[in-house]
């Protein structure tokens, strides 16, 4: 194992959690107690769309659950996502099988305990600035951003800038050209 900048040239997926990494953690329950209201940085959302159309593997492990979040990472074209999760390890088990992934090529953000046992498994793990201690410690990369607030583009932009795969196309999360 090299130092962080060296290894990121490696990289070949991503895994994310959501609640405290993709969002600053804090939910609103919509009446009904089926869905919750997040909050996401859209520079996160912009990074997550680009590494998928530059062909890199992107999976989203989550205790959290809801409509509008399979809906906001159907948008962004995540399509291997596994909501109310509470088998963390098995998830990503199966995401390294289904997709032929090497976990060493892996980056894990996680921001809390549930999360400690998959960045184990990777050769990466990483955090937003504001994860728990334990999180904090088990990183190799602490982002010098909070949760919902640029972590995940921070960690994004700087595996695609190592592979000099960043900025080659100037499309929207939805694959529109801008003018």
């Amino acid at each position: 194992m090299g130092n962080f900048k060296e290894d990121i040239v490696k990289t070949k997926a991503f895994i994310f959690d959501v609640d405290g990494v993709m969002t600053n953690g804090g939910i609103t329950p919509i009446e009904g107690g089926t869905d919750f209201l997040r909050t996401y940085n859209a520079k996160d959302g912009y990074a997550i769309a680009y590494a998928i159309r530059r062909g890199y593997k992107v999976c989203v492990i989550s205790g959290g659950h809801g409509n509008l979040l399979q809906s906001r990472l159907t948008r962004l074209g995540v399509t291997k996502m596994y909501l109310n999760c509470m088998d963390k390890i098995s998830a990503m088990k199966e995401f390294f099988e289904e997709y032929d992934v090497d976990p060493a090529t892996t980056i894990y953000m996680g921001d809390d305990i549930p999360d400690l046992e998959c960045m184990e498994q990777v050769g990466i793990p990483v955090c937003p600035a504001d994860a728990c201690s334990e999180v904090v410690e088990a990183s190799r990369y602490i982002s010098e951003f909070n949760g919902g607030a640029g972590a995940v583009r921070d960690v994004v932009e700087q595996v695609l800038r190592s592979q000099d795969e960043w900025a080659k196309d100037r499309r929207g999360v939805l694959g529109i050209a801008s003018r």
